[in-house]
């Protein structure tokens, strides 16, 4: 464009320029081309020299994250650009002409994911890749700034699609907040959100004294910790009349359904008279707001762990709670969580052993822990008295499925897998609903479960009989009598 202006102006202005040669600036222009050509491709080549000990790649996406990633320094050496979108394909890019992902031959066997998509687009683009003979699958966060293997949590993981974080803010800022089971995967993930959004003071109470210390370090917010236990409670009492706590979440549970099966007293007390305490002393001591977490495991119980949740979900729903605004919140598997399948199948996958999956049918919803905790204090900031709030989890997922998905990322047999039959009290399909009639909020990721009312005095005289209970058929007797739909598996 300037040669163009220059040539203009000599042509127009010729007589001023005497003996100025015209030829000037066209030599002028090629000799630029050759020299800046010259230039990039030593610059080109001195980068691909540099890089012979680095890994060759392909990148999935032509977008400025890509850009971001070609200016740094990487243990990867990239040689193509891939996309497939019609507008972006055979454009170029930081000097890569960008191919459709069509085309890729797998010949190169690393490929790193830039671009944004779905869980469903970013599940199908792995398999495609993979089905090409690409090994190893990347992705590329800017804002951690590193690059990182696809994990099943990516493939898995459903996004919220109305997240309100300023409800969330609202409802948290300036505000003590008193977790219990603090150092387990909620109620960590549920301190790290309320620091998040502005808590002004943490009260944690935990029983494991390691899970207590690891959110400890975590945490920057001012923050106080107990080690004890939600069944003493003149220790819970003295905690609630010290701290007077503004918001309660319960996240203290027993949770592991065989676990619960082959201890159902220990279960009924740690669950049912646990949250009791915490429900009666959260009334006692004036706090505003009450949430329980609850899970799918409570609809139509099949096991010990679902009926003492159930009744929990009763209480909270039924006792005169004043002052305190009490609302359970319920939702099926976080993905990583404590004991979950996750975390037991790249452990088996480690240690090249195959997959045990219970059965071939078996299915579970699933969600990444840090949505489901913001959900779980949106949820909160909507309730008035008695709610049991419901999180969409999204379509549930076969184990099988998710067992083979897996594999395949560690670049094992697919085939690696076990059937080992149902345990104790366990479900084939997880619900989250009791009744059809539950009602929709103005969020489309939470609604609410129809109420189910029960008078009080008598759900209070069942449990002070079936914490008495020591023999397990007659505890789950006394359970099946509170929670009619309780079907008990052995």
């Amino acid at each position: 464009m300037a040669y163009l202006a220059g040539g203009s102006v000599l042509l127009v202005f010729r007589y001023y320029f005497i003996p100025f040669p015209r030829s000037v600036i066209i030599i002028d222009y090629f000799l630029s081309i050759l020299f800046i050509g010259f230039f990039r491709i030593s610059k080109r080549l001195l980068i691909e020299k540099l890089s012979t000990d680095k890994k060759p790649a392909i990148i999935i996406g032509a977008n400025e994250k890509s850009v971001s990633l070609l200016k740094q320094n990487i243990p990867y050496s990239v040689l193509e650009i891939y996309d497939n979108e019609k507008n972006i394909v055979g454009t170029y890019l930081y000097g890569y002409k960008v191919g459709d992902i069509s085309e890729i031959d797998g010949n190169i066997k690393t490929a790193i994911i830039t671009k944004e998509m779905s869980q469903k687009e970013l599940d199908g683009l792995v398999g495609f890749l993979q089905n090409r003979g690409i090994e190893e699958i990347k992705i590329y966060n800017p804002f951690e700034n590193r690059i990182k293997d696809v994990s099943i949590e990516d493939l898995l993981a459903r996004k919220p699609k109305d997240l309100d974080k300023n409800a969330i803010e609202q409802f948290v800022k300036n505000k003590k907040i008193l977790i219990t089971g603090a150092g387990g995967s909620i109620g960590s993930e549920i301190a790290r959100q309320c620091e998040k959004y502005g808590s002004s003071e943490l009260v944690l109470v935990d029983n494991s004294e390691f899970n207590l210390y690891s959110i400890n370090e975590e945490l920057n917010i001012k923050r106080k910790l107990y080690l004890t236990d939600v069944t003493k409670r003149n220790d819970l009492e003295e905690i609630f009349k010290n701290e007077k706590p503004q918001i309660v979440i319960h996240a203290a549970a027993y949770k592991h359904v065989p676990m619960c099966e082959y201890n159902p007293k220990s279960a009924v007390i740690n669950n049912i008279m646990g949250t009791k305490n915490v429900i009666d002393l959260s009334i006692k001591y004036s706090v505003k707001d009450f949430i329980l977490i609850s899970t799918d495991k409570a609809v139509r119980p099949t096991n010990t762990m679902g009926a003492t949740k159930r009744i929990c979900e009763l209480y909270a729903q039924n006792i005169d709670s004043k002052d305190t605004k009490i609302s359970a919140v319920r939702f099926g598997n976080v993905l990583g969580s404590s004991g979950s399948v996750v975390p037991k199948f790249k452990k088996l996958i480690e240690y090249n052993k195959p997959l045990t999956v219970t059965h071939p049918e078996i299915t579970r919803y699933f969600m990444l822990i840090p949505e489901a905790c913001q959900l779980v204090l949106q949820a909160g900031s909507m309730a008035k008295r008695g709610e049991i709030f419901i999180l969409d989890m999204g379509e549930p997922v076969k184990i099988v499925d998710l067992a083979k998905k897996m594999l395949r990322l560690y670049g094992k047999d697919e085939n690696s897998i076990e059937f080992v039959g149902l345990r104790p009290g366990e479900k084939l399909y997880e619900e989250l609903l009791i009744d059809e009639a539950d009602k929709k909020t103005k969020y489309k990721d939470i609604f609410v479960a129809k109420p189910t009312f029960i008078d009080i005095n008598y759900l209070m005289k069942k449990i002070d009989e079936l914490i008495k209970l020591n023999n397990k058929k007659e505890i789950v007797k006394k359970l099946k009598e509170i929670v009619p739909e309780f079907e008990h598996r052995d």
